[in-house]
């Protein structure tokens, strides 16, 4: 079973400049992504792979002992560039020059570092008990919920519930329906899901993964604050 660990980080950041490599509690945020990929890669012989357009990037990964001769193309590197036509291109990039086939692939997101190895593989265990799954990704029970609380503008200009309940009769948050956010930490998928080139990580055969313990992703300054005060002060509801 041979297993390919990618982790994409470009370098054009605009919500938080530098994010990548911005410091986490003295450490460079994408140490927390790599040392989990070690970890990763000693229990399972995992590759782990790179795919940047940055040379701080590159160069802070070498430091903690992570190198690669992959380059991403400037079109990967864009704002418009997707994450699944971004790691299948370091996917087939790593099989060519490795002359070998993976037969999954953990995509790990340096900007939702808040997972452990335990969340690793415990998700693999459940993707691996459904043969015909094509993937799994992690996420959290949602805070909002569509069927109670969370609202869209509709075609007379007013204001109503962006699913409609009138079926459901739903009175408070605990009778809606279960719903969850994707907290981007990380995706396993299977090499079929690239062979069908899917275009959307959420496809008609995608499992979650829910992780009961705090994890988010980093868009805004005041994440980068509030994730580094807990971290800190030991307030992290499991172990990293």
């Amino acid at each position: 079973m041979n297993i390919l660990i990618t982790i994409c980080a470009r370098g054009g950041s605009k919500g938080i400049p530098g994010k990548n490599i911005r410091n986490l509690d003295g450490i460079p945020l994408i140490n927390y992504t790599l040392d989990l990929a070690k970890k990763v890669q000693i229990k399972y012989k995992a590759v782990i792979t790179l795919s940047t357009d940055d040379w701080a990037i590159k160069n802070a990964a070498k430091n903690c002992g992570i190198t690669t001769k992959y380059e991403r193309p400037f079109d990967l590197a864009t704002d418009e560039a997707g994450k699944i036509e971004t790691i299948t291109h370091v996917l087939e990039y790593e099989e060519e020059s490795r002359n070998m086939r993976f037969d999954f692939i953990l995509d790990l997101d340096v900007t939702s570092p808040l997972r452990n190895m335990e969340d690793i593989d415990d998700a693999f265990k459940e993707l691996m008990n459904v043969p015909e799954a094509k993937n799994l990704f992690s996420v959290n029970t949602a805070s909002k919920n569509p069927y109670f609380n969370m609202v869209q503008q509709n075609d007379e200009g007013f204001y109503s519930l962006v699913k409609s309940n009138d079926e459901l009769n739903v009175l408070t948050r605990q009778s809606a329906p279960k719903v969850y956010d994707m907290n981007a930490s990380f995706y396993w998928y299977r090499r079929s899901f690239f062979e069908n080139r899917e275009k959307s990580v959420i496809t008609n055969k995608s499992l979650i993964f829910k992780m009961n313990h705090i994890c988010f992703d980093l868009d805004h300054e005041v994440d980068i604050l509030f994730m580094e005060f807990l971290i800190k002060n030991n307030h992290l509801d499991f172990r990293l």
